[in-house]
């Protein structure tokens, strides 16, 4: 088990060097990154004393070097836009993205599972066909399409719920405020539903169908006939021995659906105006902050990397049959 999770860490230090490498690279790419720290009106002396500060003129090696260097203390350089340490932007902005992270898997996860399930119980159906229908038109739909017409039907239309705007909850509770994180829970909640069906409904339309496969491969196994020829009910049958195996693909993909919806949030975080960092990486583009990019890449390396890495375990942990070597 030490081995592997030695192992691991070893590979995940590998993807999180290539990684570095590639922001790195793309800092470089646009030509003298110096011109990014200087105004337009400046002298040919100031521009070369800035280059010779910020270390770009030494060799690209020695740069890459001391880029790596800073990784290891935390220090990724200052925002151009916020005049302060770049991660300790991505960091204030952390916590909202978490939040309309955990609330789309939550409808992912809580919606695909029944789904699924109801669609191999009744496999050649109506509803099983009504069912994988509409999972795959979730699929086939573009999340900034769908996030505008929650605005415009849900949010202008019915005014159901609000368009924009963001009530922290995570935040305050990181900050040990209980009371302040409960009391905003409510509104929190409305500010979120919207945004969050939009990150999830392509999740929740691929993992249905994931269960739905799972279950109807793990219905015919013998195990499961042999449990309902000694008088088992129907439900513990499905719950007890088919579901808990059916399960363990579902593992795995949700924890890579997690990665992927916490990289992949900056369109929807976008047309909510979440204050998450999905909406702070689309800013910095805008504005050329690339410390700022570069620090919320590199967060978001690291953190899909440890996610991995647990899910791995959590897998091993679930199914007796695997063994980590």
């Amino acid at each position: 088990m030490w081995n592997y999770i030695l192992r691991r860490i070893l590979q995940a230090g590998i993807v999180i060097l290539g990684v570095t490498l590639i922001t790195f690279v793309a800092l470089h790419m646009g030509g003298d990154p110096t011109y990014l720290y200087v105004s337009e009106r400046a002298t040919e002396q100031e521009i070369a004393e800035t280059r010779a500060k910020l270390g770009f003129d030494r060799p690209y090696h020695e740069q890459y070097l001391n880029y790596l260097g800073g990784l290891l203390r935390l220090d990724l350089g200052n925002s151009l836009a916020y005049k302060t340490p770049a991660l300790d932007v991505v960091l204030e902005r952390f916590p909202a993205t978490i939040e309309l992270t955990m609330a789309a898997m939550i409808i992912a996860i809580g919606l695909a599972i029944p789904l699924g399930v109801m669609a191999a119980l009744n496999r050649g159906t109506a509803v099983d066909g009504g069912i994988m229908a509409i999972a795959m038109f979730g699929q086939s739909i573009p999340s900034f399409w769908l996030g505008i017409m929650l605005i415009l039907f849900v949010g202008l239309g019915l005014r159901i719920l609000p368009i924009s705007g963001h009530v922290p909850v995570l935040g305050p509770l990181l900050d040990g405020h209980i009371g302040t994180a409960l009391a905003n829970l409510p509104d929190a909640t409305l500010f979120v539903i919207m945004p969050a069906v939009t990150i999830a409904v392509f999740s929740l339309s691929r993992n249905a169908r994931l269960v739905r496969s799972s279950m109807l491969e793990v219905l015919s196994q013998d195990y499961v006939r042999t449990a309902r020829a000694k008088g088992l009910g129907e439900w513990a049958v499905i719950v007890r021995h088919a579901l808990r195996n059916a399960w363990l693909p579902v593992v795995t993909m949700i924890g890579l659906e997690f990665g992927f919806m916490l990289s992949g949030v900056v369109v929807v975080e976008t047309i909510f105006s979440w204050p998450g960092v999905g909406r702070l990486v689309f800013n910095a583009i805008n504005q050329r902050d690339i410390p700022l990019v570069q620090a919320a890449v590199v967060m978001f390396s690291l953190l899909f990397v440890a996610l991995n890495l647990i899910v791995d375990l959590l897998y091993a942990r679930l199914d007796p049959r695997v063994r980590l070597h």
